[in-house]
This record gives structure tokens, sequence and C-alpha cells, in this order.
């Protein structure tokens, strides 16, 4: 019986992020509803357990099955794109989810002893034991948060609180949320009180604070780019490549905003290995007049190292403004330590790649800051937000650039459109995404996409985005601490509540 409801719960919270089913709720959309149901079986099968360690394989379970069931499309990667055999993918993708689930397997654990010993404020302990292991999974070993539950709850009551404390905050407010409905009903009448007067006062913290913390900082018209160049093509010499440089070049030389985007390795080249012809005229036809362009690139050299780029033209300059990726990914852009016969087995045409550093200046233009993210890199809220310390140079726009086109056309697509959505909320800046095969969108600073393109299909979106200045509460304390804090309040409360228990014998 536990399993059925574990493994229920986790493809319920799996789905709760981006609603996979073109039946029933809208395709794509988030449902934060159905994720504090889905975590609220997992704490019901938790204060059932009989021992840690049953806590601990239960968690697992529920973990590696919700892991699974959300980042199941790198199967297409890996498989199709890759060439890994289909048997050695999903494995990986189940051993992924199961090391990741071990974060979540000491949570359940720990939660089960503490309920045991009848601790204090418990609801308030899973949460910050939940938000200790979605930080782990989130930041250490370079950090995969995808699919973390504070996405899900982009556009429920929680949605207020991303300008305060961000995704991981929601997400630990979510989690208080689905243990309070598991507890409520067996708490004593003082344990009752409590909650209610937190959800109370909780439910002030938004009100507290001006309707916004971001004010108008003038207008770009924008021209974002989808080439859909297919995936098994992009990097082929006979196909891929000069489909790409012809149809991006076209469409660089015929735009008409303020600002043209092009997608991650829109040009699949080093700038040296293009036709001079090429770089010239692209460089020409920024040099002059009231027109900018950010486009991918690959960008160094064999003696210098190779970056994963996007490149700034724009009138005026002494030269090509850049931006290297920072936060690159394992396999596919560097190879973690021990694991080159596993990149061996796989048909990826990149490598190891050089970093970038964190909080990289904006490209000026317009009145506007221009901050580009690539691909994943606008999973990490903290690392964005160091481009925050200084409230003058801050971005008054983000730029995400990818190519999703690695996952084919799956719910991979949506997920990374709610992270970018979450971005918009938490910093109060609208957010251009210009991608391979989607989604290709403008997002306004409150979240919500006001223009997109169709995915899968070849096109140019145009339209108006607002500049915002000004500074949330979570811009100004993910810039000065990163998520320290959160990592401290939540081992405050558990130690808190270990504190707290009863002696035994009274």
């Amino acid at each position: 019986m536990n399993y059925a409801i574990l493994f229920i719960a986790a493809c319920a919270q799996a789905a709760s992020v981006a609603w996979p089913f073109d039946s029933f709720f809208e395709l794509g959309q988030p449902l934060w509803w159905l994720q504090c149901l889905a975590l609220a079986a997992l704490v019901w099968v938790l204060h059932r357990c009989t021992s840690g360690k049953q806590a601990a394989a239960l968690g697992l379970l529920f973990a590696t099955t919700w892991l699974s069931a959300t980042f199941w499309w790198l199967y297409v990667a890996m498989h199709t794109y890759a060439g890994l055999h289909g048997l050695l993918a999903a494995v990986a993708i189940v051993a992924l989810a199961a090391a990741l689930g071990l974060y979540y397997a000491a949570a359940c654990a720990a939660y089960w002893h503490l309920t045991r010993a009848k601790a204090v404020g418990v609801s308030l302990a899973f949460a910050a034991l939940w938000t200790m292991a979605e930080l782990a999974r989130g930041t250490w070993l370079t950090g995969f948060g995808w699919g973390a539950v504070g996405y899900a709850h982009l556009t429920g009551p929680l949605a207020a609180y991303a300008p305060w404390v961000g995704s991981y905050g929601m997400g630990a407010l979510a989690a208080w949320l689905a243990a309070a409905l598991v507890v409520f009903p067996r708490a004593s009448a003082l344990q009752r009180a409590g909650i209610a007067t937190a959800v109370a006062v909780g439910a002030l913290l938004p009100a507290s604070g001006p309707a916004s913390w971001s004010a108008p900082a003038g207008h770009l018209t924008v021209t974002l780019l989808q080439g859909n160049i297919p995936q098994d093509e992009k990097f082929q010499a006979g196909s891929g490549v000069p489909l790409a440089l012809r149809w991006y070049g076209e469409q660089l030389q015929a735009s008409q905003g303020d600002l043209v985007v092009a997608p991650e390795t829109a040009i699949p080249l080093l700038p040296q290995q293009l036709p001079p012809p090429y770089w010239d005229a692209l460089q020409a036809r920024f040099a002059l007049g009231g027109q900018a362009a950010l486009v991918g690139f690959p960008w160094g050299s064999y003696a210098q190292g190779y970056t994963n780029a996007v490149l700034g033209f724009a009138p005026g300059q002494a030269a090509v403004w850049r931006y290297d990726k920072h936060h690159l990914v394992p396999f596919g852009e560097f190879i973690p330590p021990l694991f080159k016969w596993f990149t061996q087995m796989m048909d990826i045409p990149l490598g190891d790649f050089n970093r970038g550093a964190v909080g990289q200046a904006s490209l000026a233009w317009k009145g506007q800051r221009l901050a580009p993210n690539i691909c994943y890199e606008d999973l990490f809220g903290d690392e964005l937000g160091a481009r925050f310390i200084d409230p003058a140079a801050a971005p008054t726009i983000l730029v995400n650039v990818s190519n999703i086109g690695w996952f084919g056309n799956t719910v991979a697509i949506d997920q990374h459109l709610q992270i970018s959505r979450m971005r918009a909320l938490e910093f109060e800046r609208p957010m251009l995404r210009a991608t391979n095969t989607g989604a290709t969108v403008i997002i306004d600073h409150t979240g919500r996409v006001t223009h997109s393109l169709p995915r899968y299909t070849r096109g140019v979106l145009t339209g108006e985005v607002q500049g915002r200045t000004g500074t949330t509460p979570f811009a100004w304390w993910v810039a000065r601490f990163g998520l320290s804090p959160l990592w401290v309040l939540a081992v405050a409360i558990v130690l808190i509540a270990v504190r707290a228990r009863p002696v035994k014998g009274r």
C-alpha cells in the first residue's frame, strides 16, 4: 500500500512543475495544489513507518521516482543524439536520480526520528530538512536542482513570496504546508493554534512590502530568433552548419528591432573558422545605426581554451562584447574526474570548456543593461543574483539563450520555461528567451509570458520589453550572502526541534 501511494505521489510531484499531458489541465502549466498533496502523501507515509531505516528507504523510493519522472528526457540526449545504448541510458538516469535522492532519504530518516521523539514543531522541522535536501541537490557537486518543488508555485498563493525568499524559500513554505496538512488533524490544541498563527503571520509578509520592488526603465523593441536546426544535424558540416549560417545570417541582417537575439551556439563555428566575409559582414551590420545583437557562439582557441559564449555587437564598440558561460553542463561541457570512460561511450560534439566568471558585466544598450545567461544557467538564481550587488550596475533585462533541442519535443521545454519565469519573479526583471527549438518567449517582470513562438518551428518573434530597475529583498540578500541564509535558518530550526524534545520520564 505504502509503495503504491509513494509511486503515485512521486509521479504527481514531477507533473506538478509542468503538467505533461494534453488533458484534464493546461499542458505545461504548474499545479501548486498537486505538489502540496503529493508531498503530504510522503509525510503521511513517513508517520506510518516503524523505523528510521524504513523511512529512509521509502524517502529514497519517493525521491528516485520523482526525479526520474522529472528529468526522464535526459534519455533523448543520451540515447537518441549521443548514441548511448538505450538500457545504459535508462540505468544512468535512474542512478542519477537515486544518487540525488540520498539527500531526501537522509531528510526523511531524520524527520521520522523527530516525530518519534515527539519534537516540537515537526512540520517546520520537515520543511527545514526538505529544504536542506533541495539545497544540497541544487548546489553540491555542481548542482542539479531541476524540478525543485518551488517551481510548481509560480501561479499559486506562494508566488507572492518569490521576491522575498526565492524558489528555495517557496519550496520550504510548500513543504511546511504539506507537513501541516498531515500534522494538523492529530496536533494538540496548542500546536494547532501555533500552526494557525504561523499561517496568519506568513500571509502578511508579501503584503508588508510595496506592490512592486522595481520601477520601469524604458522599453526596447526586440527580435528573437528560433532556427529549429535539427539536433542531429546541428554540428554537421554538410547540413546543419551551412543551414545555421545561412538562416541566422539572413535574419541578423534583416532584423529591425533595437535588439536581436540568437540562441546558444546559433553560429556553431568559432569566429576564426567562419569565412572572412561572413564575420566582417556581421560586425559591419551592427557597427552603425540603432541596433544591437546578442548571438550564441563558441569562442577561444586551442592555446587559450574554449568557452560557450554570447557575443554582443553594437555601435561604438572597440571590440566585440562577450559573456562566457559559467555554470557548465557535466559530460556535455566538462568531464567530471574519473568519468572520461562514460563520455567516450557517447558521441557528443562538445568537450571541456573553460568557465566564465560569476557576475560578469552586462551589455549596456539604449539605457538598458542586458545580462545574458546560457542554457540552464537560469536554474541557479544565486549565481544570477551576484549581478545585483551594485544597484547602479544591476541588469535591467535578463536574456537566456538555449538549445534544448537535445531533449526533443518533451516536457523539458515547459520545465525550463518555468525556471526562467521564476527568475523573472525573484528579481522582478523581464526575461528574453531565444532558443533553437523553444520555448522562445518574452517574459515580463511578473513572470508572465507576453509573446511566444510555436515550438519546433523556424521563426522570428518580435515584441517590446520593458526594462526594470530596483532591488527585491531576494536580490539584495542573495547577492551578498548567496543561499547561506536558508542553510542557517534550516539548520537552526532542526536544532531547536531536537533540543525541544520532551525529556524522557516526565
